[in-house]
């Protein structure tokens, strides 16, 4: 890594995982046999959903959204991971790093809309069953995915911009195998408040959907526990057990990543 003190960076270097470096050709194929799988599976879903009428329901049209924020985020973090493992490639241009962790951050706010107005159809379907099908129609569902999709694409269509702004010296080291806006501005060499606000805020965000997502929750185990025949509660709960599971996976990643981010600050920089 040949950087200058007074120089501007001209690319930046990814990391695969610290310590392992001679071991990346044999994790480069079951690294690349998960993705496989991923993107497979999850356009199986869609495929399936799409082509079988009895799955035309709301809670499967958010499945199908829910699957294609996944595949997504994997053509998104795929690129730079093969580079990695498989050619040891760790080099990225700016203007690349940037619009890689703008599609990663675009998607992964998208998956935590998803799973909002999941929950919120569960509530639905257990608070308001008799109710559950006219409210939530085809249309309605619709005009959800391109309000999720449009949501997603507003918040986080700052971030390149914002970096692109920003002067990269003396540092081009990142801390992952693909792009993050929190890990690239902290490479700056000058003033990043704005950008340290403005993740903040885009943080805060997917931290209110995970808020309404418990607050939706709360409000189905009051519902439940008002139902009277215990079969009748477990088959209910039952329902959401897949659904809290997903919850957890997906948010308990994003909170650590932020934590370490933004307030460890004596951390290893491979952290």
């Amino acid at each position: 890594m040949s950087v200058f003190n007074n120089s501007e960076v001209k690319y930046f270097l990814l990391i695969g995982i610290p310590g392992l470096e001679h071991a990346h050709a044999w994790l480069s194929f079951p690294i690349f046999l998960m993705y496989l799988t991923a993107i497979m599976g999850n356009c199986i879903i869609t495929f399936v959903i799409k082509t079988e009428p009895s799955l035309h329901e709301p809670m499967h049209y958010f499945l199908t959204m829910l699957a294609v924020s996944y595949v997504g985020l994997s053509f998104s973090s795929l690129p730079t991971m093969f580079r990695i493992f498989f050619f040891n490639a760790m080099v990225i241009s700016p203007n690349a790093c940037f619009a890689q962790e703008f599609f990663i951050h675009g998607f992964t706010v998208m998956e935590s809309s998803v799973f909002l107005i999941m929950s919120f159809d569960r509530f639905l379907a257990i608070h308001k069953p008799l109710r559950y099908s006219s409210i939530l129609t085809g249309s309605r569902v619709a005009k959800m995915g391109l309000i999720l999709a449009f949501r997603s694409t507003i918040l986080v269509l700052p971030f390149p911009f914002t970096l692109r702004r920003l002067k990269y010296c003396q540092k081009n080291l990142l801390s992952h195998s693909y792009c993050l806006h929190q890990d690239v501005m902290k490479l700056a060499c000058f003033d990043n408040r704005i950008n340290f606000i403005y993740g903040f805020f885009v943080t805060l965000c997917t931290m209110l959907d995970f808020a309404l997502i418990l607050l939706f929750y709360m409000l189905i185990l009051k519902t439940v526990l008002s139902i009277a025949f215990l079969a009748e509660r477990l088959k209910a709960l039952n329902t959401c057990v897949s659904h809290i599971c997903a919850v957890l996976i997906f948010y308990m990643p994003i909170i650590t990543l932020a934590a370490i981010h933004r307030f460890a600050k004596n951390k290893s920089p491979f952290l």
